[in-house]
């Protein structure tokens, strides 16, 4: 398959969007380019005793609602345009969600699955020293991504402690309870987009009872999207993981195949069902398919071929622009539909700045209504300029970036 350039896909976006709202050149070229990129090199010794040269970036894309705001990433295919869309798209989600924050990303090139957790661990000590003078709670704000732990935001934080001299939780989210993290964080990006589905088909006076459902990508997000969205009556009749697939159109039983994968370590060989491949269930006939893993799993060779009634992007950036021209069904996109990471995310740096610990309950509650209030407002925002959803959210986005950089900046004369 033909991989597509997610950084020019998220530009391609604003393009449209900057033509359609007739924005000041300014601000277009502020959100078609990076603010700051940082790429760093450091060596760090493996167990073995060998020396190996690690190279990570951060990418901070723009900060005219607020800090930049986006996670760190760990992976063999790490590279500077995929992190410099992932900051894009942060800018976008955060604004989204009308939150006091800008986007940034971040990513070290490694294979977590072939190091130690010593080795993790120095890379990640030696990554957080080398970006350590460009972040802080005022600054820049990391979080996890993929392949990344609350554990290892933990050492983020000390260490980018140990460089500012007293320790400072904010600097970074995602953290583990006891080193101040939120309730409720672990789960937010899958409880986030069950509850922009269900909003989104409210609004259709519809709901997810008895939908069937295809999950492509069976990690935190994925999973817990499963188990909510199997608590709320609906069918999962197949998902997978980077170890294969498995189908029963009976419906799986998600709480049992969760154990089965924390035994086994992968979703294969589950009791009932049978093992496929990863990318037929893609094709599959359901009602809603649920990319959850990475970046362009659906492009134009595939898109013909996808049968689901609706798409609901967990992932970052799992439809390409070429697809996007290509599909007719609604998706829901990426910048709403897993922005309840980034929420509850902002509600722990929020928590952090005000030293206060608050209940589970209270940022579930927290998240639902920012979650149904902004999907709502998506949704009319499309309706009013008769597009799609992923240009209706990058429109109240950008709106809402231009009326607080107008305010603060008092550029109108730029249109004189």
């Amino acid at each position: 398959m033909t991989q597509a350039n997610p950084h020019e896909a998220a530009k391609e976006t604003i393009t449209k969007v900057a033509d359609i709202l007739k924005l000041d050149d300014w601000i277009k070229e502020s959100l078609l380019n990076t603010h700051r990129e940082i790429k760093v090199t450091f060596p760090i010794e493996m167990d073995d005793g060998s020396i190996k040269v690690f190279t990570g970036y951060r990418i901070q894309h723009n900060h005219m609602m607020g800090p930049f705001k986006g996670g760190i990433r760990y992976h063999w295919n790490v590279n500077l345009d995929e992190v410099r869309a992932l900051a894009t798209w942060m800018t976008i989600k955060t604004s989204v969600l009308d939150l006091p924050l800008g986007g940034g990303k971040g990513g070290v090139i490694c294979n977590p699955k072939e190091m130690s957790k010593a080795e993790l661990k120095k890379m990640t000590r030696g990554f957080a020293r080398r970006i350590a003078p460009v972040i802080g709670p005022k600054i820049d704000i990391p979080a996890p991504d993929v392949y990344t732990t609350p554990e290892i935001m933990g050492w983020i934080a000390d260490e980018y402690s140990k460089y500012n001299g007293k320790y400072t939780p904010a600097v970074i989210t995602g953290k583990s309870l006891d080193k101040g993290g939120s309730e409720g964080r672990v789960e937010a990006t899958g409880r986030g987009g069950l509850i922009v589905l269900e909003t989104y088909l409210k609004e259709n006076n519809d709901s997810i009872k008895d939908k069937t459902v295809v999950v492509q990508g069976f990690g935190n997000a994925g999973s817990i999207f499963a188990k909510l969205a199997y608590e709320q009556g609906a069918k999962v009749i197949a998902v997978s993981d980077s170890s294969g697939a498995i189908v029963d159109m009976n419906g799986l039983d998600i709480p049992a195949l969760i154990d089965h994968k924390q035994k086994d370590g992968k979703v294969c060989d589950f009791n009932g069902s049978k093992n496929c491949s990863n990318e037929s269930i893609l094709e599959h006939e359901c009602d809603i398919l649920v990319p959850a893993a990475l970046e362009n799993v659906i492009v134009r060779e595939n898109a013909d071929q996808i049968k689901a009634k609706i798409i609901l992007e967990l992932a970052n950036g799992p439809v390409s622009s070429a697809a996007q021209k290509v599909l007719k069904m609604p998706i829901i996109p990426d910048v709403l539909a897993n922005a309840g990471g980034v929420t509850v995310s902002y509600y722990e740096y929020v928590q952090n700045l005000a030293d206060e610990h608050w209940s589970e309950e209270d940022v579930n509650n927290k998240l639902r209504k920012a979650l149904e209030k902004n999907t709502k407002e998506v949704i009319i925002t499309a309706s009013k300029y008769k597009v799609n959803l992923r240009l209706g959210a990058y429109i109240l986005a950008i709106s809402r970036i231009t009326k607080k950089a107008k305010g603060e900046l008092n550029l109108d004369h730029y249109n004189n």
